[in-house]
């Protein structure tokens, strides 16, 4: 089994900054890419930002120019420093793998954190 683990979230004022963390660990097989997504009360998962095992990163629209993905790959272990807070950021944030593990090396599969909750508020 693979286990995602994050941790980081908290309450912050707007133009505050954050920083996620998120560890993979278990059986782990592969991992094509981590990423961060996050959900807002009543709204959708969206993704906020993913990197590549080659470290190709992407962000949604909404959050360029203030977040940046990060990763160790040695240590299976996605970063997102998260700057210039606004309360429309607030959400649940969750840790994304697609890779896969021992008992299953393909095809690959999304595995998901518990989510960490960020609140940006005076």
């Amino acid at each position: 089994q693979v286990q995602l683990v994050e941790s980081g979230g908290g309450l912050v004022q707007p133009g505050g900054s954050l920083r996620l963390s998120c560890a993979a660990s278990g059986s782990i097989f592969s991992i094509n890419a981590m990423g961060w997504y996050r959900q807002a009360p009543g709204k959708q998962r969206v993704l906020v930002a993913t990197i590549t095992s080659g470290g190709t990163a992407n962000y949604a629209d909404s959050v360029k120019g203030r977040f940046t993905i990060s990763r160790d790959k040695a240590k299976n272990t996605v970063y997102l420093q998260m700057n210039s807070l606004k309360p429309e950021d607030a959400a649940v944030y969750y840790c994304n793998m697609y890779g896969s593990d021992w008992s299953r090396p393909t095809p690959l599969y999304d595995y998901w954190g518990q989510g960490t909750q960020v609140t940006v508020s005076s």
